[in-house]
Order: structure tokens, then sequence, then C-alpha cells
């Protein structure tokens, strides 16, 4: 009988601690759920330099979560080497008229910012920061992954000066090894005749990617600046060789990289039918020939 009443009370026991351990568990689940508030950023963008680029930044809060006061806003920035980290908004007076938010409602989740006229300067990562007062945990701050901008310059795709045979493509970016600069010729990249990895001076905020592939055959050739395997920016250069005949062994040293358009088809040529416009251009002489002489007739 002892053993029976030790033997509830130990099972009794051993629920009554599960109990407690589902509700623990259950009550910190649903309060990281309940107190879900985060900021969510990208973490690369790419801009041509001059122009303005948009600097995503939103705040996601869970339904059941009250503001108390509105969110203050801090956009920080920081070079590569991390030695200045001035706060962009409100702006300092090295970036004064340069930043603007994107939605000026401050009750809106969409803190985005707007950089206008980028320079090589502004290349960097830039950290959207929010301080929060809610009512569940009160004062706190919550940030982003930050976001890294790359600039790239005005790409420039044409003959070289010394050879016409040759195409060169040549861009400025912001140094990253995630930048790529490749020339296509109708859906295949031709072998290079010459190519730089990217070389940048001293004093020079930017490195300098450029390729050189020879002019064999007609047709498109386009020049693709890649980042991180996403296309940035391209240009596209037609070519028409002066003589008639192609060289069919132009395309030997290319590889593909996607499917070609299919050729066009050939033209028949047919002759002039040279009869055929004599006797056009006899119908009307015999019909006035035939007026003439019935009128000849009538008249005698």
């Amino acid at each position: 009988m002892l053993k029976i009443i030790l033997s509830e009370m130990h099972y009794s026991l051993v629920v009554t601690k599960w109990g407690w351990t589902q509700r623990i568990f259950f009550y910190l689940m649903v309060a990281g759920t309940r107190s879900l508030v985060t900021v969510h950023q990208p973490p690369v963008t790419a801009t041509a330099l001059g122009h303005d680029v948009l600097m995503p930044c939103f705040l996601n809060i869970s339904d059941d979560e009250r503001m108390v006061t509105l969110p203050v806003l801090y956009w920080m920035y920081s070079t590569q080497d991390n030695t200045d980290k001035p706060r962009m908004w409100s702006p300092s007076e090295k970036h004064e008229g340069r930043f603007e938010l994107l939605d000026k409602n401050r009750n809106t989740s969409n803190k985005s910012m707007v950089l206008k006229n980028v320079q090589w300067a502004d290349s960097g990562k830039y950290l959207c920061k929010l301080s929060i007062n809610t009512e569940r945990n009160k004062s706190f701050r919550r940030k982003g992954n930050e976001t890294s901008l790359k600039v790239y310059d005005t790409m420039i795709f044409n003959l070289t000066a010394h050879n016409d045979s040759l195409l060169w493509c040549k861009v400025n970016v912001t140094p990253d090894p995630g930048f790529v600069l490749s020339i296509f010729h109708n859906g295949c990249k031709p072998q290079s005749a010459d190519s730089a990895p990217g070389d940048a001076g001293a004093a020079l905020p930017y490195v300098t990617l450029s390729q050189t592939v020879p002019l064999r055959s007609e047709g498109e050739y386009e020049c693709q600046l890649h980042l991180n395997g996403d296309l940035i920016t391209k240009s596209v250069f037609h070519y028409r060789p002066p003589v008639a005949e192609v060289d069919g062994d132009a395309e030997k040293n290319c590889s593909l990289t996607f499917p070609t358009t299919a050729s066009e088809p050939a033209v028949v040529v047919f002759p002039e039918p040279w009869l055929l416009y004599m006797a056009l251009l006899l119908v009307p002489i015999i019909i006035l020939l035939s007026l003439v002489t019935a009128l000849l007739m009538y008249r005698c």
C-alpha cells in the first residue's frame, strides 16, 4: 500500500514538473512572438556615379505590440576603415541637403532614405537604427544588418584608338571583388585579347575594370557589369565588317553562355522579268494604234 502511494506521489510530481515546463516554454515562445520588433536592410545596393539611390529600411512590429511614442530614426555611416561614423539623419553638416526620408510620415514603417548625387566618397556601410518605446519592453533600440553601397561610373564600350579591329570596354567601380566585367558576342563569350582585373592609383577611390576582344565577325557585342552575380549595367555595340565575306572560323574560340537566336533563312534572288516589262509597254501602244486606225477608217 505504501509503495502504491509513493508511486502515485512520484507520478504526480513528474506530471506537475512537465506541466510547468510546458507552460514556461509556451510562455517564452509566445512572449518572443509577441515582442517581435525587427529592422530589415538589404546587404548590398549599387548605383551610378552622380545618381540618387534608395537606402531601404523597414520596421516590422507584431500586431499586438503597442508603441508608446513614435520611434526615433538614426542613419549611421561608416567608411571602409571605420574611422568616421557620422550620423546621417538628422544629417551632419558634411551631408546637409543630400539626405531625404522617402516617406516623411513618422507613423509609417518605411524608414528608407534617399541619398542624392552619389559620389565616390559615399561608398561604405549604412546602418539604420531605431529608438523604440513600447508598452511591453519599455525603451530599447533595434538596428538593421547594414547596407553596403557600391558605386560605378559610366561604361565606355567602343573601338580602341590605336586599332579599329579591337573592341574595348572600361568602367570605374568601387573596390570590391564582387564586380566582374564581361564581353559577349551574339550570346557567347569570345576569347579576350586583354583584360585588367582592376587597378587603382594610391589616391583614387575606385578601381578600373577593362577588357578587350578582337572583332572577327559581325553581330551584336555586349559588355556587362555584374556585382555578386547580378547584372548592374550593360552597353551594346553593333558591328558590321566592311568586307561582305565573313570569316567562318571567327566563332571557334567562343564558349556559349546562353542559347543564341536562330539564323535568318537564305534569300532567293529571281532574274528580272524583262519580257513582262516589254509586254506591258506594248499594250498601250497597240491600243493607241487601234484607235488611230479606226478614226482614219471612219473619216474615209
